[in-house]
């Protein structure tokens, strides 16, 4: 037996008699997450200058749409719409309480809902954005938000009251033009082929805003140049609509893809499916006659037993943080002034994946770790959360990839055997429900000889972080067990057993080989 550990990186006594367990385990020096200074700077002047735009009106015109129009696309469009409805009427009727009539109970009454009505108003830009900028190619994207904007501030605004003079109107379009290019390229992720345009909007927008400031039009030629940019802004707003309703679907057909279909079984019976199409929505269907929805282009294989323990419980929270979890780490890697890419790479490099190979992520979540594979390989993923998944379409779009996407759970996955050169799963064991059969599961849809991969956080490190963050405190203290690494769920029979600790042994890695040939008796323990 052999076995090496740096005592610099010891890990608890339980994982240790894990490890030893296996015939050979070896302990690799973690690579180095990289750091940027520079960029933890700027992220502390950028979030100064936000948190002043609460309190200085002059910052707050600025910072505040960039706020609600970020805020915005991270949500659905119904919740984003409840939520941004909340912010809007929740403090306005505080600071107007004084205000309201007290005359009598119906003149309260229609005060209040007087207050509800504009708050809808205001709001209601904002959810015409998020419905129509997804759907919108580049600098196009930026546009509807704007336009809505003006269009409330000339048109509608002015029948509710009286705080919208159409002199301003241009401005306006203007700051909110700003807003949604800031959040553009926010989501473009600053590259270099965008901030060149991204710059050069950001001086035309100030520069005609501060001289519109400056120099407003005569009053005489306001209702002209008042109604004619109204017209305007209409016309470009159905337009860009029409644009978005009639262009092709960005959701991929399994009709068209034999090849994926092909990988594809019943997680419950281990029948083949084939797709079929009926009043133009497809569907998987198993000669047995079990159906599966394909929703958005993503096939779903979740059963309600699926979403019990903790698999339900974290679910819950994935579904809730779904659409800013990519931002998340964004935000908290600026502010440690860490390099996300390092970040990534300090597991992914330990996968070993050609051009051609057919990889699969369970638990894929938002597609983060798909940057780090190599062009050309055929990439598969699998979650739990509706909401990952489909943030996972968004990022795929905007790097220009593909994947075939299902919603599914990793103890039964919906795969054939020996399907995939490469399977791995990061960030996602540690609680589920049952970590073996997840583990066997990634076995047997791996092909002979495949590397996999299982990463994820050391108890050291989910104490010390997701029990502090309040959004998470309470879903992970007072946990039934603590975090071990699972070494000892990896069948014995696996070749090239290596667990390395990663970001200062606050991550673990365990990589292994699936046996070229493997016993009667190992296979039935992989299916078990």
């Amino acid at each position: 037996m052999q076995t090496t550990y740096n005592h610099e990186q010891a890990i608890s006594v339980n994982d240790a008699i894990s490890i030893s367990k296996h015939q050979k385990v070896t302990r690799k020096m973690p690579a180095n997450v990289r750091s940027n200074r520079w960029v933890q700077i700027v992220a502390w002047l950028v979030a100064s200058l936000f948190i002043l735009g609460f309190f200085l009106d002059p910052i707050g015109n600025w910072t505040g749409p960039v706020l609600g129009t970020w805020f915005v696309g991270t949500q659905r469009l119904r919740r984003g719409f409840i939520w941004m409805l909340t912010f809007a009427f929740v403090p306005a009727l505080l600071m107007h309480l004084r205000s309201i009539p007290l005359t009598g109970p119906e003149t309260a009454l229609k005060y209040t809902v007087w207050m509800l009505l504009t708050a809808v108003v205001g709001v209601l830009p904002f959810t015409f954005h998020r419905l129509i900028s997804p759907r919108l190619p580049g600098l196009l994207a930026t546009l509807p938000l704007p336009l809505a904007v003006t269009i409330n501030h000339l048109l509608i605004q002015p029948s509710l009251h009286s705080g919208a003079p159409p002199d301003t109107a241009i401005h306006t379009f203007f700051v909110f033009w700003f807003a949604a290019v800031v959040v553009w390229m926010w989501n473009q992720e600053f590259k270099p082929s965008k901030i060149a345009t991204g710059a050069s909007i950001f001086v035309v927008l100030f520069a005609v805003a501060a001289g519109f400031e400056r120099f407003q039009p005569t009053t005489a030629a306001l209702p002209l140049s008042a109604s004619a940019f109204a017209w305007a802004c209409i016309a470009a707003a159905i337009a860009l609509s029409i644009w978005a309703v009639l262009r092709p679907g960005k959701h991929q057909s399994w009709a068209h893809h034999p090849e994926a279909v092909a990988l594809l079984q019943s997680p419950f019976t281990g029948n083949p499916l084939h797709v079929v199409t009926e009043h133009g929505q497809e569907s998987l269907l198993s000669n047995s006659g079990e159906r599966f929805p394909i929703r958005h282009g993503i096939p779903s294989f979740v059963k309600p037993h699926d979403l019990t323990g903790d698999n339900g419980k974290y679910n819950h929270l994935y579904e809730t943080i779904g659409g800013f979890y990519d931002d998340t780490q964004r935000f908290f890697g600026a502010f440690r002034g860490v390099d996300l890419d390092s970040y990534f790479e300090n597991y992914m490099r330990l996968l070993d994946v050609k051009p051609g190979d057919s990889v699969l992520e369970t638990s894929v979540g938002t597609g983060l770790n798909f940057k780090y594979l190599p062009r050309g390989v055929e990439l598969s993923g699998l979650d739990l959360s509706p909401e990952m998944l489909t943030n996972c379409q968004s990022n795929l779009r905007r790097w220009g990839m593909q994947a075939n996407l299902c919603l599914g759970n990793a103890e039964a996955l919906p795969f054939a055997d020996s399907s995939f050169d490469v399977v791995y799963t990061a960030g996602a064991i540690n609680f589920f429900n049952d970590r073996g059969k997840a583990i066997r599961e990634m076995i047997r849809v791996a092909k002979p000889g495949s590397l996999l991969m299982i990463e994820d956080e050391t108890e050291e490190y989910v104490k010390s972080t997701y029990e502090k963050i309040p959004i998470t405190s309470s879903l992970y203290k007072d946990r039934r067990q603590a975090v071990t690494v699972p070494i000892d769920l990896v069948p014995p029979e696996m070749e090239d057993v290596r667990v390395e600790m990663l970001k200062e042994g606050k991550f673990y890695a365990i990589t292994f080989r699936k046996p070229t040939h493997a016993t009667s008796s190992a296979r039935q323990r992989m299916q078990a």
